[in-house]
């Protein structure tokens, strides 16, 4: 049946990939008119060598997305170790009258207390993580994406009863690390510092199989995700239940407004979870879904409907 009442609102997470400033414009703008999330957050959150690409493009962009009725949010690296990383981030820190997403201990930092957002990145995995950050200024924590669903509802009712909301990604490759390192560059017998941007030629990140030539993770520069999407329409009410009030979609290539109004149609009732999973499989083809995090199983795995159901009484 589908669950029909549920207040959690959609966001979009910050785009991962290297795409190119057109593709990002021609992105935002369908969001902006098309899409039904409630926030969007933008930034480059994980190599500060594609920053200037699109980061005179941001104040524009932001206009846009709250014109057609969105928020906004800027996220912060997940990383940062060199100078102008840190000040990048300071210089993030230091703003007023935005909200921000900081994913680094060092956003932390330079924020100093202020009200802010706390990203996947932090890994707030209990209520005394959650609980710290919020003594902090955490206003809003993103959870990471490999908690299951029980650590979910307990973290979830510890940061409720601190004024604390919370998300959860529903959607899109898991991010699984982060390196000092760009694998991807190295892949193609570069370096990091010398890497020509290769990462630009995987608009969904480059596969990586096992050695007997099994799909298994996903490489985007520095960042390594999970080959599969992460798919909790089926769990998206559950998780409504337990208090997160946020459901992520992270951007992908693919139809994202299409993804976003099957998130929304199962979520408002008027199509069950399996409708909206089999219009979601159409919208990805050649894409496997995944949900096993959420289930307290290995990551890449799949729960069938009717055992999600049983795992979530």
């Amino acid at each position: 049946m589908a669950v029909t009442g549920m207040q959690a609102e959609l966001t979009l997470g910050p785009i991962p990939f290297h795409w190119s400033r057109e593709e990002k414009r021609d992105f935002y703008a369908r969001i902006a008119d098309e899409a039904p999330v409630a926030t969007v957050y933008l930034g480059e959150v994980i190599c500060s060598k594609r920053a200037p690409f699109f980061e005179t493009e941001i104040p524009e962009t932001a206009e846009r997305l709250e014109r057609g009725g969105k928020r906004v949010v800027l996220s912060s690296l997940a990383e940062v170790m060199l100078t102008r990383e840190r000040k990048a981030t300071a210089d993030l820190a230091d703003m007023d009258g935005v909200e921000i997403e900081i994913n680094n201990a060092a956003g932390l930092l330079a924020r100093a207390g202020r009200p802010h957002r706390v990203g996947p990145f932090m890994n707030a995995y209990n209520e005394d993580a959650i609980a710290w950050l919020a003594r902090g200024g955490a206003t809003h924590v993103c959870l990471p994406a490999e908690l299951p669903g029980e650590a979910i509802a307990v973290a979830a009712r510890a940061a409720a009863a601190l004024g604390v909301e919370v998300e959860y990604q529903v959607f899109g490759r898991a991010p699984l690390a982060v390196s000092a390192r760009c694998y991807h560059a190295r892949a193609h017998g570069r370096t990091k510092d010398n890497c020509q941007f290769v990462c630009e030629e995987d608009a969904d990140g480059m596969p990586l199989a096992t050695r007997d030539g099994r799909p298994f993770l996903r490489v985007n520069g520095i960042q390594t995700l999970s080959e599969s999407y992460v798919c909790l329409v089926g769990e998206a009410g559950a998780l409504a239940k337990a208090g997160v009030g946020h459901l992520r979609l992270m951007p992908q290539a693919v139809d994202m407004v299409g993804v976003a109004r099957a998130f929304r149609d199962c979520l408002d009732g008027r199509k069950d979870p399996a409708e909206a999973e089999a219009e979601l499989v159409g919208l990805c083809p050649g894409t496997r879904f995944s949900n096993g995090f959420y289930h307290g199983v290995a990551g890449y795995r799949k729960i069938a409907a009717d055992a999600a159901a049983m795992a979530d009484r």
